[in-house]
């Protein structure tokens, strides 16, 4: 049975009672039951012997029970080309009709028209999400202008453009604060339940919740180009882009009710001159067998799903760029990971901080944060954090700065000369001396080492690594458990390559990638294992997200990550992986279920009135009670 149609009700229409404007959306449904209240008031009039009065209520009952559909189908019959099941079942009463069967034909309508309009409930149902998503958009910003207050449509906004948000208020657009701080609910974006802590410098985005403080936040991105509205287009994209399984279904519909309708002319002849059966009850087995035929339940075995689906993982931080890519994930043998932001957090921090044993050790780590804040690199900014939060002293700014490109800096600081950055920089062998005494098991462990230099020697050992996330070990475990392989390609050397590897219990790896021999990887990683996913982040990875067969970005990567990939996890955990795999095989598990029950019941029902086993309202309740389980079965994707 084709998909029912969401109604969409204009804000305008003020003119409209409001019980019309709530009865508007269930117009299919108050039809349905008004047919068959006339059905029920025909059958007691035809035992009332008023045969006339009878056949007005049946045949009202035929015309508001049955014109939705006739509508629907008739239109989409001089569309496509094709005839389609709304077809099959308007033959199917009116011929009943024909040949007397008035109540039965009604029956029909009414059974046919209320799975039609309990289908048209259900895929509203499975849009919920996006509706949420469409309710919650703000439509108004306080801007600050010259220090004053003006409130004006999102769509005014300008990048560059400040905001005051206070506290209660949806944030109205995608901006950093720049002032005050803030507690955010932020479930509509990543799906998580408990809120973040956000202060000067941190990302906002449209559509969050502002909780606690106000704050003023300088706009980033237009209205029309922010996050939340990348994730409802990326949700209303998926929901209308059909599955290979949903195609091949609706291919299949146009032949298969042509066949059908063959049959069924053959039916209407052959028993009466084969079988010896009466002319009234070779045409009443035809219209059963047109009404039994029929493919509802199969056409509405993968879409209700599918959509339900997507909404399940939009509503959880998972987004599909389409129904295909749900689909396919569940086929998944191998994922490779990106390392950098990936499986580690994306930022090197401070792990080991060694001082000379001979100096006032606050000094000195004091005097290299002040020196390493005059540098934007993100091991000097490392370096700057652990100390900043360590000490509540305040940094002091070096007398003079010289930024030497690849190598480190030179500064001059309470009037002593420092040399901060790499071993040879500082000297190699007071380096490697100083190295050696203090830890030389750092560069094994895959850790990068800055040495601080004065006029005494050597001063510090700083060693900084990019943290690797605390669910990674157990995001690959468990992906292992479920028997997906999984592979780290990464630009770094074979040792930290090595190191990552030992740390999180990952057998596979591939090191010193440049982003063109990761595409190369995984072409060979294909040839191995199959279907292959890949997980990445950067700019860098996107000829990989691209190549792979499924690509997932995590959802706080580059725009080119997140363009490229076919699934987006807008919360960063590595756990959500797993849980789009089984989530596909789930679905794609139900729809193997509804696709087996729906010909299992088409079969039975046709063999049963072949031999005169069932009548016309059995056939009906048979063939469109399946209908509705496979969408209800489709359904339970909707939940957790």
């Amino acid at each position: 049975m084709p998909q029912g149609k969401t109604i969409i009700i204009s804000n305008t229409s003020h003119s409209i009672p409001p019980i019309l404007l709530k009865l508007l959306p269930h117009l299919e449904l108050v039809a349905a039951i008004i047919s068959g209240i006339l059905i029920l008031s025909g059958w007691f009039a035809s035992k009332a012997s008023s045969d006339s009065l009878s056949i007005i209520l049946l045949l009202l009952a035929f015309l508001i029970g049955g014109f939705a559909k006739a509508r629907e189908g008739i239109a989409e019959t001089i569309k496509d080309k094709e005839l389609n099941v709304e077809m099959l079942m308007i033959i199917a009463a009116v011929g009943s009709a024909t040949i007397g069967y008035w109540v039965e034909g009604a029956i029909l309508i009414f059974i046919f028209s209320l799975s039609g309009a309990l289908e048209t409930y259900t895929m509203n149902k499975s849009h919920k999400e996006i509706s949420t998503l469409m309710d919650i958009q703000p439509e108004n910003a306080l801007k600050i202008t010259n220090g004053k207050e003006e409130l004006v449509a999102i769509t005014e906004l300008s990048v560059g453009d400040h905001v005051l948000v206070k506290a209660g208020e949806r944030i109205p657009a995608d901006g950093k604060i720049i002032k005050g701080q803030t507690t955010v609910d932020e479930a509509t974006i990543t799906g998580e339940s408990l809120p973040a802590f956000k202060s000067i410098g941190d990302d906002i985005f449209t559509g969050t919740v502002n909780i606690t403080g106000s704050f003023t936040a300088e706009v980033t991105k237009k209205s029309n180009e922010t996050l939340f509205q990348k994730i409802i287009e990326l949700v209303q994209n998926a929901q209308s882009e059909k599955s290979p399984s949903q195609l091949f279904i609706e291919k299949f519909e146009g032949t298969y009710v042509k066949l059908v309708l063959l049959i069924v002319l053959l039916m209407m002849f052959l028993p009466h001159f084969v079988l010896g059966w009466s002319w009234t009850d070779t045409f009443y087995r035809a219209m059963i067998l047109l009404v039994v035929a029929s493919p509802c339940a199969l056409v509405a075995s993968i879409m209700p799903a599918s959509l339900s689906a997507i909404s399940n993982g939009a509503r959880h931080g998972i987004l599909f760029k389409g129904g295909a890519h749900l689909e396919n994930v569940g086929n998944v043998k191998a994922i490779a990971f990106d390392k950098t932001g990936t499986l580690t957090k994306g930022r090197p921090e401070v792990t080991d901080f060694i001082l000379r044993t001979n100096g006032d050790s606050t000094q000195i780590e004091l005097a290299v944060a002040s020196i390493e804040n005059e540098s934007n690199h993100p091991l000097a900014q490392a370096i700057v954090r652990y100390v900043t939060n360590k000490h509540e002293s305040k940094l002091s700014p070096p007398e003079s700065v010289e930024d030497v490109a690849g190598w480190g800096i030179r500064s001059v600081i309470a009037g002593e000369e420092w040399l901060v950055g790499k071993a040879d920089f500082v000297g190699k062998r007071d380096a490697a001396t100083f190295a050696e005494k203090f830890g030389k098991r750092l560069e094994q462990e895959g850790k990068t080492l800055v040495f601080a230099k004065d006029q005494y020697g050597v001063a510090a050992m700083i060693a900084l690594k990019d943290i690797i996330r605390p669910e990674a070990k157990k995001a690959l475990t468990n992906l292992n458990a479920i028997g997906v392989k999984t592979i780290m390609l990464t630009g770094d050397s074979e040792n930290t390559a090595n190191v990552i590897a030992n740390e999180i219990n990952l057998g596979n790896y591939i090191s010193d990638c440049l982003p063109e021999t990761k595409v190369n990887h995984l072409k060979k990683l294909k040839e191995k294992y199959g279907v292959i996913g890949m997980v990445g982040d950067g700019i860098n990875d996107a000829p990989a997200l691209a190549t792979a067969d499924i690509g997932i970005a995590m959802g706080q990567g580059s725009d080119i990550a997140l363009e490229t990939a076919d699934v987006i996890l807008m919360k960063n955990e590595l756990a959500r992986i797993e849980q789009v795999i089984l989530l596909s095989k789930k679905m794609n598990r139900i729809i193997k279920q509804n696709i087996f029950f729906s010909i299992i019941v088409i079969l039975a029902l046709i063999a049963s009135n072949f031999f005169a086993l069932i009548d016309l309202p059995i056939g009906v309740i048979g063939h469109e009670g399946s209908t509705i389980l496979v969408i209800l079965n489709g359904l339970r994707l909707l939940r957790s």
